[in-house]
């Protein structure tokens, strides 16, 4: 939930940038959303209140100043320390949250966590100093779209290991709601790819067919749904991810889809 809520802060923060409309409200949505499973947590003193407070005043102003952003609304130094901040957070939290989901295969600490938290200051630092080349401070810029990415995907890592070591805990999974994730992701896919944002497009796949339908296999193999749901699940994204390939391709007049996805990764 905290790579989810991170992931999506800081990409309605990218897609704020980028006046992407129809996305901004999925990710505002996916905030929302998560926040309410914090406070259900909390409420349930399944979630220390401190760290809760903290949660809530992230979200809350994450909210505001994104869309005080996309109305034109803020001053620009305020947004680059908003920028700043979600740098920092987003590439600490990446490498904690993927040293945290191996406990105790791997000893509990703070050390990569802190190691990123480090370099993240640092690079920012230097990047607003004008310490660092044009291209570094242009790659300094584009992490927090990267690490919201990479948070996203290690969501189905994390629920699929946690999965793995306590196969009773899947039957607490609602099938349907990820179903509705794999759709959700899925359907970003076609305009991920139209516009050729590649991040776009890997975090949209990665989601749509690891967490959502990743997980979904992971109920059929432990028997907690029908052979026909997922077939039927496997049957619809397989379609869905070919006819989004095949009409993008007829939109661009090519004569393969495999131009589209070339053009995606490397460039026109």
């Amino acid at each position: 939930m905290l790579t989810g809520v991170l992931g999506n802060l800081s990409l309605l923060s990218y897609f704020s940038k980028k006046r992407e409309k129809e996305v901004i409200v999925v990710q505002t949505l996916g905030v929302l959303s998560q926040y309410v499973v914090f406070a259900q947590l909390a409420m349930a003193d399944a979630m220390p209140l401190p760290f809760f407070l903290i949660t809530s005043l992230v979200v809350l102003t994450g909210l505001v100043v994104n869309f005080l952003n996309y109305f034109y609304l803020l001053n620009p130094p305020i947004w680059r320390f908003w920028e700043d901040f979600i740098t920092i957070g987003g590439l600490s939290a990446l490498p904690q949250v993927m040293w945290s989901t191996f406990v105790p295969y791997l000893p509990n600490s703070i050390f990569p966590g802190a190691l990123a938290f480090l370099l993240a200051v640092a690079a920012v630092i230097m990047a607003r100093l004008g310490k660092l080349s044009e291209e570094g401070i242009k790659f300094v810029g584009g992490i927090s779209g990267w690490t919201a990415t990479l948070l996203f995907m290690w969501m189905p890592v994390s629920q699929m290991w946690t999965n793995f070591l306590n196969p009773n805990n899947i039957k607490g999974l609602s099938a349907f709601s990820m179903l509705l994730a794999m759709i959700g992701n899925g359907l970003m896919i076609p305009r991920a790819l139209f516009t050729r944002d590649f991040m776009w497009f890997l975090g949209s796949s990665w989601a749509s067919f690891f967490y959502g339908y990743g997980n979904i296999v992971c109920l059929y193999w432990f028997n907690s749904i029908s052979k026909e749901f997922f077939l039927a699940a496997t049957t619809g994204l397989f379609l869905w991810i070919g006819m989004a390939l095949w009409r993008d391709a007829v939109v661009h007049g090519y004569s393969s889809p495999s131009t589209s996805l070339r053009e995606l990764i490397f460039g026109a």
